[in-house]
């Protein structure tokens, strides 16, 4: 039997973003696993963007009505805005996190879930 039919949705969906996406270290320098819960906010674009096509060839999800600026919502801030740390994080308080988790969701149901 496929090694793949034997693991779950989930489990599939993890493997995936964890060959997919660098994560990042902790201060001691010790690589933070990636997880269900893991928030896509601080994956390299690069990374991110292979991820996302894989996941969309590989489960049959369309991610195109996906309404980024909830997640990336400094994309859609002015210039200026930008600049001043205040305003900043008062746009990045507004902001959902993205995780792993929503994609195996969205994956079992066959369609993205969120936004």
């Amino acid at each position: 039997m496929d090694i793949l039919l034997m693991k779950s949705i989930q489990d599939q969906v993890l493997d995936l973003f964890k060959n997919e996406i660098s994560t990042c270290l902790d201060k001691n320098w010790k690589e933070i696993p990636l997880e269900l819960d893991y928030d896509l906010f601080d994956a390299p674009g690069d990374d991110l963007h292979e991820a996302l096509d894989k996941f969309e060839k590989r489960f049959n999800v369309d991610l195109s009505g996906i309404k980024w600026s909830c997640y990336y919502p400094w994309e859609n801030t002015p210039l200026l805005t930008r600049w001043f740390k205040a305003k900043r994080r008062e746009v990045e308080r507004t902001r959902l996190p993205l995780t792993v988790r929503m994609f195996a969701e969205s994956a079992k149901a066959g369609k993205w879930l969120y936004d």
